[in-house]
């Protein structure tokens, strides 16, 4: 008898408290729902790194003010969270559902899916609700993640150079017949290379050492010899029939010598910093001619034009390479007749001064023959 009137009690003490929670909470999470469907009643299912809309329909039988809605998605490591604006509630009236966003939390490292709580929370400063729901989370169908790119951070002009990526399939089917290219498009510069396939989790039965969810590859990409000094962005894309991922890394290019012409005075020097010998086509307004320069090395091109303000046009392969203007005088062309130059003016200078002392000695020269012919008629 003891043990049954305890029991009521028990049950009737448990009663007046739901009863008194369900008066005080004021606040009451009606209906939730994650991209139009209904949790709580249906298993749903999110894609990680993803965006979802979440609606909270909410009513009060009180009046309200100055209400805020949570959702939250709690991961293992991460959490992420929305929140709405305020608003107000008059007591047993039906409004539309509060909408928020949120993205899922990418934390599938060796599982294709996984549960995370849904956490929905309704408050003011005098009330408060919370309710949990369980999200089945699970990958995307097809994704790949670039792990890292590595590099050197500084390249030269002309330089050879490798390219490491690392890559990871972080989705929920096999990647087949994956390729990557690496390419700095402000140069012109690509290369691609085959990866294979890779598996969406590693099975640790299988000892096929091709069975990876991560591979690794090196590319080699050319700077152009004629490339300007800079900042550019080295692209990595994965590809295949099912996806295309790209991730991007900048690095410095260096060079030293940006033009393949530069002027020398009154000619062209023309470089070659390649490793293969280079033809080169020198127009200017008057001609062109072609110019051979070994690997590595220069040479000095005569410049024939008419005068007064230019440009000399270099052209490899057909491909306009570099432009250098000139000003040239009639007398740099040869066609003029004013001395410019100090030796020169020096050299006619002194070629005067001698031809008057030329003159004042062949003068003085004749009045001393007459002399000696007078003196010598006075001793007959």
């Amino acid at each position: 008898m003891n043990t049954k009137n305890i029991f009521v009690s028990f049950l009737a003490i448990a009663t007046l408290l739901f009863l008194a929670t369900s008066v005080s909470a004021g606040l009451t999470i009606d209906n939730v729902k994650v991209d139009d469907v209904e949790v709580g009643w249906n298993d749903v299912s999110v894609v990680a790194g993803e965006t979802v809309s979440v609606e909270v329909s909410l009513s009060s039988d009180v009046d309200a003010s100055d209400v805020r809605i949570r959702a939250e998605i709690e991961g293992n490591k991460v959490s992420v969270e929305g929140v709405s604006n305020s608003f107000d509630l008059i007591a047993n009236q039906t409004y539309p559902a509060k909408k928020l966003t949120l993205k899922v939390p990418y934390e599938l490292k060796d599982d294709l899916s996984d549960d995370v709580t849904l956490t929905i929370k309704a408050w003011n400063g005098d009330y408060k609700v919370t309710e949990d729901y369980i999200l089945k989370v699970q990958r995307p169908s097809y994704n790949a993640e670039v792990l890292s790119i590595s590099t050197s951070q500084t390249i030269k002009a002309g330089e050879l150079f490798p390219v490491d990526i690392v890559l990871r399939n972080v989705g929920y089917n096999d990647l087949e017949d994956l390729y990557v290219t690496a390419k700095i498009t402000a140069l012109g510069v690509e290369k691609t290379a085959y990866f294979g396939d890779v598996v969406a989790v590693e099975s640790e039965d299988n000892d096929d050492d091709d069975e990876t969810d991560t591979v690794t590859g090196r590319l080699y990409l050319q700077v152009p010899y004629d490339a300007e000094a800079g900042i550019y962005n080295l692209e990595v894309e994965a590809s295949n029939d099912d996806l295309t991922e790209t991730a991007v890394k900048q690095i410095v290019i260096k060079n030293e010598l940006p033009n393949v012409a530069i002027k020398s005075g009154a000619d062209l020097l023309v470089l070659n910093p390649t490793n293969i010998l280079k033809v080169y086509t020198i127009v200017t307004p008057s001609d062109e001619q072609l110019v051979v320069v070994p690997a590595g090395s220069s040479k000095t091109v005569s410049i024939t034009a008419q005068s007064g303000d230019f440009e000399v046009k270099v052209f490899s392969a057909g491909e306009l390479v570099s432009t250098v203007a000139f000003t040239k005088s009639a007398d740099d062309t040869g066609k003029g007749t004013s001395i410019t130059s100090p030796i020169v003016v020096l050299t006619v200078i002194l070629a005067i001064v001698f031809l008057v002392l030329l003159v004042v000695l062949i003068v003085l020269m004749g009045k001393k023959s007459e002399k000696s012919e007078e003196f010598g008629e006075s001793y007959y």
